[in-house]
């Protein structure tokens, strides 16, 4: 598994190479859906008047399916459920899979009892979650899916359209804030994840590509793969004992990042900063302190959440819905951490990072 909250589990929907050994995932400039489908900005993603009259009228029902308990995909189904509010459309079930794809076998049949009209999911696993959601596609729900592409899935016949997040902008906002970090002329580390993985793969390049186009002056001392989240301290330490002269590091994702902090905790380097992305309290906190953490990117997954409804209603209408759509990104410094939580998560931080901030 990837994160404590990860929502990337996207094996297998792409051909990405590896960022490791001289060997770089195809370079793009816009974030493309795992068949090489262009975006659609969620903002276009909406209902008429009318539109909406005929779902209120029509009393639908849906049903949210995720991969996992967390802070994301909390506020993902808070985001969902007050849209299908105020569309009349009743929530008949929430799953939780627990990041196992016999257990959201097991949630699909459960729901399937229901007949929702709609169902939001992200898949666990592409193989065995395409046997496991085509029955209910084909008993009439409309399937809308959160990033993860099930095997063998054709866009208008089995499912209404992917909502994800616009991975190049995420990796574009984090080379911006490593470059400012380190004065546009420093060093750094880059840890990217060692996996196939779409989500993941797609945003790693991003921040390489946009540091090569519009940060030339920065210099990467050392790239270095990692699978495992709980390695973070570990690649980190060696990165800073291989390279002292090193000012900042890059980490893939929350819970590296908060290994990677360790590490120049350990070393006392307090000096070199952490660029990551995606919302964590640990990394907050250390932000909020002035330590460390110097810069996050956070998805939305509020609006990402009012997105896959929206869709959902769309689809049931029997209206055009876009193939591949994406939800904007923050990029999160000290100054604009409580907004940027309040913003992605729709809940106050935690006490100790409101604390921090005012002191």
């Amino acid at each position: 598994m990837l994160a404590k909250r990860s929502h990337f589990l996207l094996a297998g929907l792409t051909a990405a190479m590896l960022l490791g050994n001289g060997a770089h995932a195809a370079e793009a400039t816009t974030t493309l859906g795992p068949n090489g489908e262009q975006s659609t900005p969620y903002t276009q993603v909406t209902l008429t008047t009318a539109q909406q009259d005929r779902v209120k009228a029509q009393n639908y029902t849906a049903a949210i399916l995720m991969h996992t308990t967390s802070d994301w995909s909390s506020a993902l189904i808070k985001g969902a459920k007050d849209k299908f509010q105020d569309l009349n459309v009743k929530v008949v079930a929430v799953t939780d899979a627990e990041f196992n794809a016999n257990k959201q076998k097991t949630d699909v049949e459960t729901v399937m009892a229901m007949s929702p009209d709609i169902i939001l999911t992200l898949v666990v696993d592409p193989v065995s979650g395409a046997a496991a959601f085509r029955p209910a596609v084909q008993q009439g729900s409309k399937l809308v899916l959160i990033s993860n592409l099930p095997s063998g899935f054709e866009y208008g016949k089995d499912y209404a359209g992917i909502v994800t997040d616009d991975l190049f902008e995420m990796g574009g906002l984090a080379a911006d804030m490593l470059a400012k970090t380190v004065g546009e002329q420093g060093k750094i580390g880059f840890i990217y994840h060692e996996a196939n993985y779409y989500v993941t793969n797609q945003r790693d390049q991003a921040v390489l590509t946009n540091l090569a186009k519009h940060h030339p002056g920065i210099q990467i001392l050392a790239k270095q793969g990692i699978a495992n989240a709980n390695d973070g301290e570990v690649v980190a330490s060696a990165l800073i004992t291989q390279h002292p002269d090193i000012q900042a590091i890059y980490a893939p994702w929350d819970s590296i990042a908060e290994g990677v902090v360790a590490a120049t905790r350990a070393a006392g380097r307090s000096d070199i900063k952490v660029i990551t992305m995606d919302l964590g309290a640990a990394n907050a906190l250390d932000m909020a302190k002035g330590r460390n953490v110097a810069g996050i990117v956070t998805d939305l997954p509020y609006d990402l959440g009012q997105t896959l409804a929206t869709m959902g209603a769309l689809a049931k209408l029997g209206e055009q819905t876009p193939p591949f759509v994406t939800v904007s990104a923050d990029a999160v410094t000290r100054d604009n951490l409580a907004e940027a939580w309040q913003q992605a998560l729709r809940r106050d931080p935690p006490a100790a990072v409101t604390k921090a901030l005012s002191q």
